[in-house]
């Protein structure tokens, strides 16, 4: 953007900040707008010309030298403003510009004579002095850089050159492992994590499988020039357990039960995860590897839960005595032929 067009742009008001505002408000001020109107986040029109204005006064006002330039530039006022020397009543205290002035109109420019006044203009005619030169007398031919962002924009004539404000990235995901026993997989768990040294807390949901990521949003590594920051991926790892295995939303154990129990049928104590009694109520000529379920035992899932099942395995002592054996071929030789091998 040429510098002739900085009278009519008012850059603070752009970000939002007062004329007197430090260098990290303007900074702050330019990040928050900047992640609201970028073309990457706000795909319209309106957007898009927005954030040309906001970076173009970021760039203006970021840089000690062009804001103390435009802030001058703005103070002399549009062509025709007038400004009194001297300091009478009602004037403009000139005194202050009377070397960049002497510079640029010599001693011929009245600064410091009484009642002497200076009319800007944006025309040269007249022989009236060109406000472009006014201009090039604070950084030469009137900034003509060329202002440019994407495929350029500006003035034919001269524009003022900038370069285009970074943009947003995304920070890097994370990766980390965690270890839980079968009941914290099967109930969920509060588990405490460590990211650059800040401590937090983190959910494990119930139900959580062996090999299973979780994503952390927002507790990867952090973004650059305001973008978001990146997730951090858990890992889970589930340690086998001794009685207990997750079959989908089903919690299966061994239910060992004796000849009798499972030939006769009857009912069987044990304990579920949590260590409370359970009854499993064996049917009649119940063989090894039937399962009986218990509803509702197993894992939760939203507002229902699986089942616990106990898998029938037919225990027999390990050293029968002769009594034992003679009623087992007892057994045998009245059930009949009820095996097929």
């Amino acid at each position: 953007m040429a510098e002739n067009e900085w009278l009519s742009k008012d850059f603070y008001k752009v970000l939002g900040v007062s004329k007197d505002a430090s260098d990290d408000e303007i900074k702050k001020a330019y990040r928050k707008l900047a992640r609201k109107y970028h073309p990457d986040v706000n795909k319209t029109k309106e957007a898009e010309e927005k954030f040309k204005d906001i970076s173009e006064a970021y760039d203006v006002l970021s840089k000690k030298e062009d804001r103390q330039k435009y802030d001058a530039i703005r103070q002399f006022g549009m062509g025709g403003a007038r400004f009194a020397g001297g300091s009478g009543s009602g004037g403009f205290d000139a005194s202050g510009f009377s070397d960049i002035f002497g510079s640029m109109f010599g001693a011929g420019s009245g600064m410091g004579g009484n009642g002497s006044r200076i009319r800007f203009s944006t025309s040269g005619g007249n022989g009236g002095p060109n406000i472009n030169d006014i201009f090039s007398m604070f950084g030469g031919a009137g900034g003509q850089a060329g202002a440019q962002y994407g495929g350029g924009y500006g003035n034919p004539g001269g524009s003022y050159g900038y370069e285009e404000a970074p943009r947003p990235e995304r920070g890097e995901d994370r990766n980390s492992k965690i270890s839980l026993t079968l009941r914290q997989a099967v109930k969920g768990a509060t588990v405490s994590l460590s990211v650059d040294g800040k401590k937090f807390k983190a959910h494990v949901p119930a139900g959580v499988k062996d090999g299973q990521k979780i994503k952390l949003s927002g507790k990867g590594k952090p973004g650059v020039n305001g973008g978001a920051s990146g997730d951090l991926y858990l890992h889970v790892t589930v340690k086998d357990d001794s009685t207990f295995s997750m079959r989908g939303h089903d919690l299966v154990m061994d239910l060992p039960v004796t000849v009798g129990e499972a030939v006769a049928g009857g009912k069987v104590e044990a304990k579920d995860i949590d260590g409370n009694p359970v009854t499993f109520k064996v049917p009649a000529g119940s063989s090894s590897g039937a399962e009986i379920k218990l509803s509702g035992l197993g894992v939760k899932h939203g507002n229902a839960a699986g089942d616990l099942i106990g898998r029938v395995q037919i225990m027999v002592p390990a050293k029968p005595g002769l009594a034992v054996k003679h009623v087992a071929k007892e057994f045998d030789a009245k059930a009949g032929d009820y095996l097929n091998r």
